[in-house]
């Protein structure tokens, strides 16, 4: 993962060339990373095919943090279902690893598994695609009796009496589903498979509708067919080819099935569950390493919430007192840049107000985080200045909270699902509350687009919340504090 980070940076010299680098009053790092926010504009096929592994790869968490992965992982492997994902191989002409990697991630290898919206079994079949398929799904009509009491007038009188009358009531039993049989339910999703390939002409639009119809499917290669992105088409390139700037309307659309239903990120998943299984095949112990590295450590039956609560381990709440970010300022902590307008970011009046005699300790990160701020600020400022919002200038973006000591935080936390994370100096707090609407979509995206690539891990504080926390990957930590070294450097240079 760290080789396929680097591959992304820009070396200074080719950065010199680019002209957006030219005639800026702010800060623009001569190390970058390539693809990001405005950068998707024009990516080369060698970016592109680099960006699209750096995806697949960043899908681990999505699939790891589930404690079902690994008893998933055994039964997908198990000689059983290994036989049907081969027979179903030789019936469609599909790879038996991309067949079981979809039951992976649909069922978890279970034959027994019912959404909340309809789909059933191992492959997750709707009740009209199991239909089209070939799927027999059987009803019977069964009846039952029940007695009601019926008031009745007497012949010849006014007066009512009450009796009791029986009656059948018709209703419906399920006799027979074949979407609960995987030798019945993989051969036939796998047909329905390849022939979704030979109507799309490529593997990764026919994961995309089999996991969000064909109706949806249909919607996004329309607009992207509008649009200016190269040929050919590839689930891709329309992912990559679209921005708040760029593409609107496929952007708009994109977004909309990410917060539906996250389709255009499921080809990627995919991928990355064919490896993941691969190597549970070739190295099991390998396998469970990693599995364990993705548990949530408050409570590992539970899936890990958002990356940064598998990122931060016991090690890194490091910081317990203000005693301790004091003894460590201006070595594994320093104080963050203050230069709105150049920089691109403030930091708020309210840190450390609780505690005003070691305000000045609150006012630190580590380096990672310092030049992991920085860099956000810069890709939201040129991503706002490229989708050229009416009526809009650039605000700069509000820190709300950096270093805090773990005793301040157990204070506040619930110990029982949130992590102490600001007592490692990896996390800031980022507001949006003051952000016009233009820019607050542009930082929002270069946060999702840095965390496609596994740049960093942030999450929302709350449902509906104006702020967000954030942290650098452990793996990225490292170009970050190169990143604030630069604006250190440039910032004694400006003064």
């Amino acid at each position: 993962m760290r080789t396929a980070l680097a591959a992304l940076v820009l070396v200074p010299a080719l950065s010199a060339q680019l002209n957006w680098l030219t005639h800026k009053d702010y800060f623009v790092p001569a190390l970058t990373l390539s693809g990001i926010g405005v950068g998707r504009s024009g990516m080369s096929d060698t970016m592109l095919s680099r960006r699209t592994e750096l995806m697949i790869q960043s899908q681990t968490f999505s699939i790891l943090r589930d404690p079902q992965a690994l008893a998933g992982a055994e039964r997908i492997t198990s000689p059983r279902l290994r036989k049907i994902f081969a027979d179903a191989s030789k019936s469609s002409g599909l790879p038996a690893s991309f067949i079981s990697a979809i039951a992976y991630l649909e069922s978890w290898g279970r034959a027994d598994v019912q959404s909340s919206a309809g789909p059933k079994g191992i492959m997750q079949i709707a009740q009209a695609t199991a239909r089209s398929m070939g799927l027999q799904i059987v009803y019977a009509t069964k009846y039952r009796v029940v007695q009601e009491r019926v008031a009745v007038r007497k012949k010849g009188s006014k007066k009512t009496t009450t009796v009791v009358r029986k009656r059948k009531v018709p209703y419906t039993v399920l006799v027979r589903d074949e979407r609960l049989i995987p030798e019945k339910a993989v051969p036939a999703a796998a047909n329905y498979l390849a022939r979704l390939e030979q109507r799309y002409g490529s593997r990764d639009w026919a994961v995309w509708a089999y996991h969000c119809g064909e109706g949806c499917a249909n919607e996004v290669r329309t607009i992207a067919q509008r649009s200016d992105l190269d040929e050919p088409a590839t689930v891709a390139r329309v992912f990559f080819g679209a921005h708040p700037g760029r593409n609107r309307d496929l952007y708009r659309s994109l977004q909309h099935h990410m917060e539906r239903d996250y389709s255009p990120t499921y080809w990627f998943r995919i991928r990355r569950a064919e490896q993941l299984l691969e190597l549970y095949e070739e190295n099991p112990e390998e396998f469970r390493k990693e599995f364990n590295d993705y548990r949530y450590r408050i409570n590992p039956d539970q899936r890990a919430p958002h990356r940064l609560t598998v990122w931060l381990k016991p090690d890194d709440l490091a910081y317990r007192t203000c005693e301790d970010m004091r003894r460590e300022s201006g070595t594994s902590l320093v104080r963050a840049l203050d230069d709105p307008k150049f920089f691109g970011f403030s930091l708020s009046k309210a840190i450390g107000q609780d505690d005003p005699a070691n305000r000045e300790y609150y006012l630190q990160a580590s380096q990672a985080s310092i030049g992991t701020i920085a860099y956000i600020a810069y890709e939201t400022r040129r991503l706002h200045e490229a989708m050229k919002v009416k009526g809009e200038r650039f605000v700069p973006l509000e820190i709300s909270s950096l270093v805090r000591p773990l005793d301040v935080e157990e204070r506040t936390l619930d110990a029982k699902s949130e992590l102490p994370s600001h007592c490692s100096g990896q996390v800031f707090d980022l507001s949006v509350a003051s952000l016009p609407p233009g820019e607050r979509e542009a930082l929002e995206f270069v946060l999702a687009d840095l965390g496609f690539n596994g740049y960093l891990g942030f999450v929302r504080e709350s449902e509906n919340g104006t702020t967000f926390h954030v942290g650098p990957a452990p793996t990225a930590r490292d170009f970050f504090s190169r990143l604030y070294q630069e604006a250190l450097d440039k910032s004694r240079t400006s003064d």
